[in-house]
């Protein structure tokens, strides 16, 4: 990356928000520990589902960092991120986003139906290029999303494809918690 100030990481949460063992919440705690600024989306009060609310949110974290920004986004918070990067401008170096769903086909049970994305304002997800650099990192397996269909929006997207491999939804539920690839892929942002 160019210039000499470190960006901030913000990590962008997915619509079930802080899981204490998931790869987010644990490289956020390495990070930190290696003294990288890193600020973390809150979890919404209310409005949860709102595509809107989970974009101001992002929104206000990014707009009180006076300096260049690394987005870390995984699932919900991939969509979020590619909503917030139509509708606002800042300084962002780059973005991992990892695992996003498919919100344009129906999600296993338990989760919102694709009318509920609609209402709440998801779909129709953005299909044009980010304005900043970014890595789609996509599983074989996800059951949110076929890795077909992410390499689609990957390439809409302008973004590079990184296939992780059979990890599911890549979190706790699906047996992952730390993911030691992420520190590379975001060394791979951060050198551009």
């Amino acid at each position: 990356m160019s210039g000499t100030t470190e960006p901030t990481i913000v990590f962008v949460p997915g619509l079930r928000d802080h899981v204490e063992e998931h790869w987010q919440t644990l490289l956020a705690g390495r990070l930190a520990e290696a003294g990288r600024t890193v600020r973390t989306v809150p979890p919404l009060t209310r409005d949860g589902l709102s595509r809107k609310a989970r974009v101001a949110a992002l929104d206000e974290v990014v707009s009180r960092i006076a300096g260049p920004v690394v987005l870390v986004a995984h699932s919900a918070g991939v969509i979020t991120t590619v909503h917030w990067a139509q509708e606002h401008t800042a300084d962002v170096r780059g973005a991992l986003l990892a695992t996003p769903p498919d919100f344009g086909t129906p999600l296993p049970e338990g989760y919102p139906a694709p009318e509920v994305l609609e209402e709440h304002g998801w779909t129709p997800v953005p299909r044009v290029p980010l304005p900043f650099p970014s890595i789609v990192a996509a599983s074989s397996d996800d059951p949110l999303g076929a890795v077909e269909r992410v390499r689609e929006l990957a390439g809409l997207w302008g973004s590079r494809f990184e296939e992780l491999g059979a990890v599911g939804h890549l979190n706790p539920a699906s047996g992952h918690g730390p993911w030691s690839q992420s520190e590379e892929l975001l060394r791979r942002l951060e050198i551009g």
